[in-house]
Order: C-alpha cells, then sequence, then structure tokens
C-alpha cells in the first residue's frame, strides 16, 4: 500500500488549507484513516481519525476547526483546516490505520507553514 499525500502549503493565521491522502495498491474494503503532525521538539500526535463506518474524531487543539472526510470510491481521505493559527505549523502525515483488514501504513509529510 502507498499513501500520497498533498495540499500542505504557506498560509496566514486565520486561512484555510486543505490537505488530501490518496492509498493505493492493496487496500482492502473501505479505509479507516487518519491525519497525525509532529511540530519541531514535540511528538507527533493524531489530529483527526475517520473510521471504517465514517465516525470521526478530533484532538481538542484542532476540534471545531478541522474536519475530516473520506470519498471511499478514491481511497482519499481529506482534512479540511479552518482558521489556522501558529501553532498548526508541522508537517502533517496521513496514515492507513488499522480496519478493514488493512493497514497500519504512514505516507509521506506534507507541510504546513501558518505565519502571523
Amino acid at each position: 500500500v502507498q499513501l500520497q499525500a498533498s495540499g500542505g502549503g504557506s498560509v496566514q493565521a486565520g486561512g484555510s488549507l486543505r490537505l488530501s491522502c490518496t492509498a493505493s495498491g492493496s487496500v482492502r474494503g473501505i479505509p479507516a484513516m487518519g491525519w497525525y503532525r509532529q511540530a519541531p521538539g514535540k511528538e507527533r500526535e493524531r489530529v483527526a481519525y475517520i473510521g471504517v463506518g465514517g465516525a470521526t474524531s478530533y484532538a481538542d487543539a484542532v476540534r471545531g476547526r478541522f474536519t475530516i472526510s473520506r470519498d471511499n470510491d478514491k481511497n482519499t481521505a481529506y482534512l479540511d483546516m479552518n482558521n489556522l493559527i501558529l501553532e498548526d505549523t508541522a508537517p502533517y502525515y496521513c496514515k492507513l490505520e488499522p480496519g478493514s483488514g488493512n493497514g497500519p501504513a504512514w505516507g509521506q509529510g506534507t507541510l504546513v507553514t501558518v505565519s502571523s
């Protein structure tokens, strides 16, 4: 399985970005997927998750600002990030989570930089 993430970039505080992550290869069923980030000097943390059945969960730091969604036909997960703040700056990684006989597998990071 390969995961291709895209959509990172530079944005001013208060702005928005949309990240995408497409899983290809031997993906089974509907993939559970997660978005993680790792700020400098900090541990990698999960910011959003979407389960096989579509249930979602968010880290407290992003709840209400970020939305995870998935296109099942394309095996693609999205992370819509609104009202970005400086603390959101980090490389973001997508992960094929265990479920439906898949995972885990990581994509490469896509860098999000928020400036004042």
